[in-house]
């Protein structure tokens, strides 16, 4: 019986080791999460709007500015029309 101080203790710690991890660690997740999206969405689109330059210059060298524009935008229009019936496969033609 002399034991029973130090159970108690153990188990009111593991409870609220337990509790925490549910509450406190997983909010602590989610506020990083939220802190960093916005650093990596501006990174990320400045990514893309660099490639989308550089492409336009490699093409505009090598096939013209007007064929340039054309081709990204045909690439453009290929990905969009994909995601459109990605949306809902089910409204695909047979």
């Amino acid at each position: 019986m002399d034991d029973f101080p130090t159970r108690i203790a153990d188990f009111l710690e593991r409870f609220t080791q337990r509790i925490r991890s549910m509450t406190v660690d997983r909010f602590e997740r989610a506020a990083r999460w939220v802190a960093a999206a916005p650093l990596l969405a501006v990174l990320g689109l400045v990514a893309l709007i660099l490639l989308l330059v550089g492409l336009h210059r490699i093409l505009a060298e090598l096939v013209g500015a007007q064929w340039s524009w054309t081709i990204i935008g045909g690439l453009f229009a290929a990905l969009a029309t994909f995601l459109w019936f990605k949306r809902n496969p089910r409204s695909m033609p047979e």
